[in-house]
């Protein structure tokens, strides 16, 4: 069952954020980061359950390519991305979403 997506305001932005750093470092890198991203966040809304558990109900997909994370969790109804994150960055930012 495909749940739908929601991103937390602070991940949408890290997202568009590192989608233009990409993109300012090689054109079209960017497109390529950000359906990376759209790939892990369908696998997240079809099989949620499969990935790892890193806090409480909070579980990660890790991205191909790039040194980046999704970190969500599932809802009833929904899941809910808290992060896209890159792996060199303090993870304290993203658990005070939680």
């Amino acid at each position: 069952m495909n749940l739908p997506i929601t991103f937390h305001r602070a991940a949408s932005a890290e997202f568009i954020e590192a989608s233009a750093w990409y993109e300012s470092k090689r054109l079209g890198l960017g497109l390529e980061f950000m359906a990376e991203i759209d790939r892990c966040v369908s696998l997240v809304s079809e099989h949620h359950l499969q990935y790892a558990v890193v806090r409480e109900d909070i579980r990660r997909i890790v991205a191909n390519r790039f040194p980046y994370s999704v970190y969500f969790r599932a809802e009833k109804h929904r899941i809910v991305v808290l992060a896209v994150f890159h792996g060199s960055r303090n993870p304290a930012i993203w658990l005070a979403r939680a």
